[in-house]
């Protein structure tokens, strides 16, 4: 086992085994990032033993609905990390305390505005993804009863950033595991009922998420303050600088958000055959990008450490070992893409949508090791604190290829698919580009150039 806490950055032990420790530190992160999807997919296994097509309905517009607003707040986790990480390089654990602690509190102030003031667009929000009728009850309903949840999961996002900043990988994996089981067995209990608990149906599932994530913000509290601290001392903890990090990722989270339904929307006039396929296609390629965010967020840790420890060299040896982890990973996932269509077919595809499919599943599987370096660089510049860079490349990614989903939209080429896939092909290598050279050459004011 490693010494995650070593006397001073020289006896890190990725200065003398990288490999070993990127990895080790990475599979925690991947673990815990699996958890949730297949949680969900468990969920909707539960709901569509309701009768009706209308529960399972509700349920994916409402679990879209939150992942989508949930993600927009993920710089609680990304800032916190690449903050507690320099401060742990520094060896400033007194800091640390504050900015763990004042994330938390920021947390739980925008959880409680963001679940009052949903409250009344519940609706609205139904109606804008398509729900209509009984479905928009039960959505409505579903919504209601996760938004009781909202700060329970993003105090639990800033406190996974604030524990994954000092190297802790396994407590959040082993929270999200426990969450999810108890959300699991919430549901079978809410869902169906069982002895004097009524059956609750949709709004069972809801309830059994809002518990699991009030019982695991708890224990994500508890952990921090027992491996950082907690304070209510919060002077000095940098609230502006947290928020400006909040700002530039809020933006860029947003424009990811703005290209991804624009592909969506545009496959989905394109006809039913269409939307099916490039579903299918879009659920596995979320699914691939969690074995990158893992080296990414590993990468994100150990660079804000070592930049924190003032040893740059360090941090550039990182950024080489992610990325060439990240690389290795993205060929192993094309191989398995081209290996494994026909029962990703099999499984997903509608039986009329065979024929669209396979040639853009082709395109996805051959931008796999370009998205991984999209994904490796960055987790890297998350640990520089390199957050408008980032922002900035987003929007020029995002205004590029978007302009390109447009015109494919205006020309309806044939195989629009094949066409959707590769404007985001480019979407990513342009991230790719520009994340790659920031850190080789350096271009700009670089947090990675010179050494020390």
């Amino acid at each position: 086992m490693f010494d995650l806490n070593p006397d001073s950055p020289k006896d890190h032990p990725f200065v003398k085994k990288p490999n070993r420790t990127l990895v080790w530190l990475a599979f925690p992160v991947l673990f815990s990032l699996v958890a949730e999807p297949l949680t969900g997919l468990a969920d909707t296994a539960f709901i569509a033993r309701l009768p009706g097509s209308e529960p399972v309905a509700a349920l994916g517009i409402g679990t879209v609905a939150f992942s989508s607003i949930f993600w927009t707040f993920t710089f609680l986790s990304i800032g916190t990390q690449t903050e507690v990480a320099k401060d742990e390089g520094s060896g400033d654990r007194g800091h640390a305390i504050k900015v763990a602690s004042l994330a938390a509190v920021i947390a739980a102030i925008i959880g409680v505005v963001l679940m009052l003031g949903a409250l009344p667009f519940l609706d609205g929000i139904a109606s804008l993804l398509g729900a209509q009728g009984a479905v928009t009850d039960l959505a409505h309903e579903y919504m209601l009863y996760r938004l009781l949840g909202a700060p329970a999961v993003l105090v639990s996002l800033a406190c996974f950033g604030a524990l994954r900043g000092v190297q802790d990988m396994r407590t959040p994996l082993f929270v999200a595991v426990g969450i999810n089981v108890i959300n699991l067995f919430l549901d079978w209990l809410l869902i169906f009922g069982a002895g004097p608990v009524p059956p609750m149906g949709v709004a069972g599932a809801a309830i059994a998420s809002t518990v699991s994530q009030w019982i695991g913000a708890v224990w994500c509290l508890v952990m921090v303050r027992r491996q950082i601290g907690l304070t209510w001392n919060m002077r000095g903890a940098g609230v502006a600088k947290l928020m400006k990090i909040g700002g530039d990722l809020f933006i860029r989270t947003g424009m990811v958000l703005i290209f991804l339904a624009l592909c969506t929307r545009v496959a989905n006039r394109a006809g039913a055959d269409e939307g099916a396929a490039y579903q299918a296609i879009r659920q596995f390629f979320i699914f691939t990008a969690l074995f990158l965010d893992a080296f990414a967020i590993t990468g994100q840790s150990l660079v804000g450490y070592f930049l924190g420890a003032r040893d740059v060299n360090q941090a550039k040896r990182v950024a080489r070992s992610v990325c060439l982890w990240s690389v290795g990973t993205g060929v192993a996932m094309c191989c398995a893409m081209l290996l494994g269509e026909q029962g990703v077919v099999w499984l997903l595809v509608p039986p009329t949508a065979h024929a669209v499919f396979g040639p853009a599943w082709l395109v996805v599987a051959l931008l796999q090791p370009i998205g991984s370096l999209s994904f490796a660089t960055d987790g890297i510049h998350w640990g520089t604190g390199d957050f408008r860079y980032l922002r900035n490349v987003m929007i020029i990614a995002v205004i590029i290829s978007g302009g390109i989903v447009f015109l494919i939209e205006y020309i309806q080429p044939a195989h629009v698919l094949v066409y959707i896939w590769l404007a985001t092909a480019l979407w990513t290598f342009i991230r790719a580009g520009f994340g790659l050279a920031r850190i080789w050459p350096g271009i700009g004011h670089a947090p990675l150039s010179g050494s020390q």
